[in-house]
């Protein structure tokens, strides 16, 4: 190819029985005002051969062309007989064209096709001239023509002779006809109207039927190609008697018109010629003349009536008329030639047809309506009325077709589309033509929904609550979560994690962990209902897509109470060997308190709900506990006889299942008075094996306490006028409040100590004796467990403070009150238990 010009030219080869021979072609170029192309190409050009290059012409960019899809379109049904390149932009032959089939003696015979292109739809109409090569010989009816000369024949005489055929056009048909050179005949060669050539046979001497009967003529016709080709026939002439007048037909041209649906058999048209001769010399035969393959597939002449019958199906779309040369024969060899021409009408035969030119498929469910997701193209092979065309869509979907070039529809959304609820939709097109009656056609097209990560996960509950028993197993499953996602594939992936955050200043992650995949939540270690009861984790459900989508939900983790808490004494207190000594008046009557257990469990509910039962006592039928107080009250009323010393082994019991339990000891001294006091030291566990070095030492620490405190007693004595009036048994037992652990809540129900209880102790100075007296209980606001009780700064009296408030003994303060028509008067003492000694004055 050369530079574009306004021509282009190239050479083809064509193999013909006379050879290789070469013929130029011309490719001409010119471009419309509206940007349209027009080709002008030789036929039988190879496939592959460039006709031009249409991004050039057209000013395109070749990329463009590449990325906007760009295709050739035929217009009707001819085959597309060329394609282009997308690399190049070149418009190429895809296959060898022949003019004739196309054409045949029409003397243009162009190709119209239409460039598309998309984003943005563009059109451009191509129009391909298809020249004509010299690729046919001119070609004669028949071998042999034959011709009945009267030998009356003056000279000068014509007979018309058979036209041959060619079916190239323009230059390269018939140009002329040659007559091998004879003594009797000359050969006249005229042009008809449409520029066709004919001979006739001109008689140039007279003919003697006595001298020569017969004679044979070669007759050439002689294309104008180049090379130039030909074909012969041979006339033979026989010598008759005169004839002379010539068959005549009742008009020249008969023009018909014959709808494409007409059945084979139907009367075309009746053709009739005269012959005013009589006899053989009057009778007409008739035959076609001139007449192309295909026409002569189509029709049939009768040789005797004129009757042109139809014998093939027609088709408007393929080709519109049809033109034959009727000859009218007398006996004599006399002929006469009429032209029939033959127009094809059209009738709505043809039912539209749908072509997706290009679709998007799927379709991002984030496109914006509006947005351009296919081609279609809509064509009717019919004409005029018969292919307007209307294309709509028969359902309710989120499509419209908006009309753009000609018959092209442009696809384009309407709405927002969802795949999670819709995810393909089957589109029916419907064209229909405007013919009588109108056709139509359907076409559907499946498009899919792509999915695009809109959608967050989503739990199937808002909240979670766990509930989770203490002491459990590290790795075992706590609960599991659930979140749904309906995005598709990795947008529906859903992976779980822990939001970090603490548990009382420790990371959640060493409490629990989650399996991703699953969402189910495991305990890493165990738990423990006395350190914390509760706690609360965030869980995130986050899918796979780009970016990523999340939700959150709380985990409330609730840890329940196991039976895994012997109940605690806390009074008496349980320190080693030491040993904690009730003072029981004798006159303590039947009901009345004489000690009370105080026990704990760190567990709740029923695991802390604790019974107290005396299990081994010295005088089973003397005391009774509680079952659910822990007080312990004189069950009869007590007697001389009883021992006065008891002890009671105590059990205290939780609720839980199973139960656990914990024993005490208490010990109990019947006794009205301190001065009995030094019998304490023959106490101790009955049971108990301690050694030797035991006992002294509790013996002699016992010997000095009452030593100490006979000294002190009898100092206070010296001092009192009054008697000390007796002991009431209305009271209840003090425990001081020390006795209690730190921060231990009192819960009701749970069998612990209730109310604080306080001692008043009087002192008489005729008694060598000190009495107790029970009074009314006070509270912990009265006088707290570790305060000091500070000295009355217009009392004369010696001040001790609580000592060892840590210690393994327990403290009991011990509140006198003034004692009238005293001297001197301890207003307030402080009593602190020893070992073996239930109380001791300091």
């Amino acid at each position: 190819m050369t530079e574009p010009v306004n021509m282009k030219m190239g050479l083809r080869c064509f193999l013909s029985p006379s050879g290789i021979l070469w013929v130029a072609f011309f490719i001409v170029r010119f471009c419309g005002s509206h940007g349209d192309l027009s080709y002008s190409i030789t036929e039988e050009m190879e496939r592959g051969t460039v006709i031009g290059n249409i991004a050039k012409d057209l000013g395109l960019d070749l990329k463009g062309i590449s990325q906007r899809n760009a295709r050739i379109d035929l217009k009707g049904s001819r085959k597309c007989f060329c394609e282009i390149n997308a690399q190049t932009g070149d418009l190429v032959i895809a296959e060898i064209i022949d003019r004739e089939e196309l054409c045949g003696s029409k003397a243009s015979c162009p190709l119209k096709y239409e460039l598309v292109l998309e984003n943005p739809l563009e059109l451009h109409r191509i129009l391909l001239q298809i020249q004509d090569v010299n690729d046919n010989s001119p070609r004669f009816p028949s071998n042999e023509i034959k011709l009945e000369i009267r030998e009356s024949a003056d000279k000068g005489a014509r007979f018309p002779l058979d036209d041959a055929h060619d079916s190239d056009v323009g230059r390269n048909g018939i140009q002329t006809y040659l007559l091998e050179k004879n003594d009797h005949f000359t050969l006249a060669v005229h042009s008809n109207a449409d520029g066709g050539k004919y001979s006739e046979l001109v008689l140039d001497k007279e003919l003697d039927r006595e001298q020569q009967q017969e004679l044979s003529l070669l007759l050439t016709a002689v294309d104008g190609g180049t090379p130039q080709r030909s074909g012969t026939a041979i006339i033979h002439v026989t010598v008759l008697d005169a004839n002379d007048n010539l068959p005549v037909f009742g008009q020249a041209v008969y023009e018909v018109s014959l709808p494409e649906n007409s059945i084979l058999g139907t009367v075309v048209v009746a053709v009739s010629a005269t012959d005013a001769d009589e006899g053989a010399n009057g009778e007409v035969t008739y035959g076609f003349n001139l007449i192309s393959d295909k026409a002569a597939r189509l029709f049939s002449i009768d040789k005797f009536t004129g009757q042109i019958k139809l014998t093939g199906p027609i088709d408007f779309e393929e080709k519109t008329d049809y033109e034959l040369r009727v000859q009218a024969k007398d006996g004599s060899g006399l002929a006469s030639n009429a032209k029939v021409i033959i127009d094809i009408s059209d009738v709505n035969d043809n039912a539209p047809v749908i072509n997706v030119k290009s679709m998007t498929n799927p379709i991002p469910e984030n496109a914006a309506p509006g947005t351009e997701v296919g081609i279609i193209n809509v064509q009717d092979e019919d004409s005029e009325g018969n292919r307007q065309l209307r294309c709509t869509i028969q359902q309710d979907v989120p499509f419209k077709l908006n009309p753009s070039i000609e018959n092209y529809y442009s696809l384009v959304t309407t709405g927002e589309l969802d795949r999670e609820q819709i995810t393909d939709y089957n589109i029916t097109l419907i064209a229909t033509d405007k013919g009588n009656p109108p056709l139509s056609s359907a076409k559907t097209i499946q498009l899919s929904v792509s999915d695009v990560n809109d959608n967050a996960p989503v739990f199937e509950e808002q909240s979670y609550s766990a509930y989770v028993t203490e002491n459990n197993k590290p790795g075992s499953s706590v609960c599991s979560v659930t979140a749904r996602d309906p995005d598709w594939r990795q947008n529906g992936t859903v992976f779980y994690s822990l939001l970090p955050s603490e548990v009382n200043g420790v990371p959640v992650s060493s409490y629990l962990s989650i399996n991703g995949d699953t969402g189910v939540i495991h305990a890493v270690r165990p738990f423990d209902y006395e350190q914390f009861r509760s706690f609360k984790v965030q869980v995130v459900a986050r899918d796979n897509g780009s970016p990523p989508l999340s939700s959150n939900v709380t985990v409330s983790v609730f840890i329940t109470d196991e039976n895994d808490n012997s109940p605690q004494i806390l009074y008496p207190t349980p320190e080693g060997n030491s040993f904690m000594t009730e003072m029981v008046p004798k006159a303590a009557i039947s009901g009345s308190l004489v000690s009370k257990v105080i026990a704990v469990d760190a567990d709740s509910g029923q695991n802390a709900w604790l019974s107290y039962q005396i299990v081994k006592s010295t005088d089973p039928g003397l005391f009774t506990i509680g079952l659910h107080s822990g007080e312990i009250r004189a069950q009869r009323d007590i007697s001389e006889s009883d021992s006065m010393k008891q002890n009671l082994v105590i059990s205290v019991k939780d609720n839980g299942q199973p139960s656990l339990s914990t024993t005490c000891a208490v010990y109990l001294l019947i006794s009205d008075n301190l001065a009995e006091v030094p019998e304490l030291k023959d106490m101790s566990y009955e049971e108990s094996n301690s050694k030797l070095t035991s006992y002294l030492i509790i013996a002699l620490v016992s010997v000095s306490t009452f030593f100490l405190t006979f000294i002190i007693l009898i100092i206070s004595v010296r001092f009192c006028r009054k008697t000390k009036p007796r002991l009431l048994f209305d009271g209840t037992v003090a425990i001081p409040s020390a006795y209690l652990p730190p921060h231990y809540a009192e819960v009701d129900g749970t069998g612990t100590l209730r109310s604080t209880y306080n001692y008043d102790a009087y002192m008489t100075t005729g008694s060598r004796t000190s009495d107790f007296k029970f009074v009314q209980s006070y509270n912990d606001n009265t006088l707290s467990a570790g305060n000091t009780l500070q000295k009355n700064p217009h009392d004369n009296s010696d001040f001790l403070d609580f000592i060892d408030n840590g210690s393994k003994f327990s403290t009991l303060v011990n509140t006198f009150h003034h004692i009238s028509n005293c001297y001197m008067c301890i207003d307030k003492f402080k009593l602190k238990v020893v070992t073996g000694v239930r109380l001791v004055l300091i």
